[in-house]
């Protein structure tokens, strides 16, 4: 059974509120920002909470993928978010036998941008934040947290929540949790969880960039397969991945161990470990993969990571989280309109988003299985995963992966009309 399964105490009932507000959405990330923004600009009041004083905040997931940016297209916002600093990949390569292959091609997209974008994820956050406060029905509440639920009738109809100013009590037709992989909301609605494959651990660093660098954005094959570098323009984002509770021995060799570890499979020069001082400079990030049982209940819905945590194979996790909240807000603009979302409204938002997250998560599972068996048989850990074996022998199917990257499974549209 997964964790956060039962709520720490049960949701107390009804009392007058600070904001009586359409939607309460908790957690401003990619998905409740989207979902903000869209709501806002459909007429609905919303209201975001968001625990943190700002954005800022290394090594989140900072890949935009073309279905991203055609929401942002569609919303007519893409042309200024591409002014904010960022690099772009119009295909993704790996290194195998000392040759560069690609493994996923965009150019055959049926999309205005046909390439991934890497920009810090506090910069998007800020544009999204931006752009919902145009709106007068838009609320943003940094540095608020949700302490507890209340229902009324068995409904939840609100949340109550700290803030600078103390204490606050937000009621709504609709709780949306978007508070992430360790969302408090799901815990305190007691949401079951069911967890897949086996965790393992990215440790995060950063290396200086150099203009002879290799041309690589996302991972490589062969050797170095299992080693992440995103290109941030003037510097390296790195991950090593590692099994889980690994990291504590790791820390125990020694950071000279761990220097030599890093630079036997990364294509940087092996001098540039040395900007590894101590493991200050290493960041541990836990990846699981699990999704809720049941993403709602009357009154709430989870969505993004607090419905389904992903690996950051592919760097889908954020994309994920958009396509949630556009579906959301297509399907649950109207009835909040109306004044509120039915057990009907959520659950029909759940049954459209559960195959593409069931997919996704199945594709990442299989990776994660046949790389583990690699790692088990010496004769074959050196040698790439067999999907990139298949590409680098039929280049056509580059352009596939590059769709199923780039797009998904169930790409969204925004349906619903700017009011007012």
């Amino acid at each position: 059974m997964a964790q956060d399964a039962s709520p720490a105490s049960a949701p107390s009932s009804i009392t007058e509120p600070d904001i009586a507000t359409a939607c309460a959405i908790v957690g401003a990330g990619p998905a409740g920002l989207m979902l903000g923004l869209l709501l806002a600009r459909a007429g609905i009041d919303v209201t975001v909470i968001e625990k943190h004083g700002d954005f800022l905040r290394d090594f989140r997931g900072d890949t935009i993928h073309p279905s991203t940016l055609e929401v942002m297209h569609e919303l007519g916002l893409a042309d200024e978010l591409l002014k904010l600093p960022h690099t772009e990949a119009r295909s993704l390569h790996a290194e195998i036998g000392g040759k560069d292959i690609t493994i996923a091609d965009f150019s055959w997209l049926p999309t205005k941008n046909r390439f991934i974008v890497f920009m810090p994820q506090w910069d998007f956050l800020n544009f999204l934040a931006r752009e919902a406060g145009r709106y007068p029905n838009f609320r943003l509440l940094m540095r608020t947290e949700v302490t507890d639920l209340i229902t009324d009738d068995g409904r939840i109809a609100g949340l109550r929540a700290s803030s600078p100013d103390g204490p606050i009590t937000i009621r709504s037709s609709l709780i949306v949790g978007a508070d992430g992989r360790n969302s408090v909301t799901r815990r305190l609605a007691g949401l079951d969880v069911e967890s897949f494959g086996i965790p393992s651990e990215v440790l995060w660093m950063k290396f200086s960039h150099s203009t002879d660098d290799p041309p690589y954005v996302m991972g490589h094959a062969g050797p170095r397969q299992g080693f992440v570098m995103i290109d941030r323009g003037n510097y390296w984002q790195c991950g090593y991945i590692v099994r889980q509770g690994t990291y504590a021995d790791i820390k125990a060799g020694g950071i000279e161990a761990f220097k030599s570890m890093v630079a036997a499979v990364s294509p940087l020069p092996a001098d540039r470990v040395q900007e590894l001082h101590s493991f200050d400079d290493v960041h541990l990030l836990s990846i699981r993969i699990d999704r809720l049982k049941r993403w709602w209940r009357p009154g709430l819905l989870c969505i993004g990571d607090a419905a389904h945590a992903m690996s950051p194979i592919g760097g889908v996790g954020v994309n994920l989280a958009i396509q949630d909240a556009v579906a959301a807000a297509n399907i649950l603009a109207a009835p909040l309109m109306r004044g509120t979302a039915s057990d009907d409204d959520l659950a029909a938002f759940e049954k459209r988003r559960t195959f593409p997250t069931k997919a996704t998560q199945k594709i990442q599972l299989m990776m994660r299985s046949e790389k583990r068996k690699r790692e088990a048989n010496e004769t074959t850990r050196s040698g790439p995963p067999g999907f990139i074996k298949g590409i680098a022998r039929w280049p056509i199917l580059a352009h596939v992966a590059g769709r199923l990257i780039g797009l998904g499974f169930r790409p969204e549209h925004v349906r619903i009309k700017t009011r007012g």
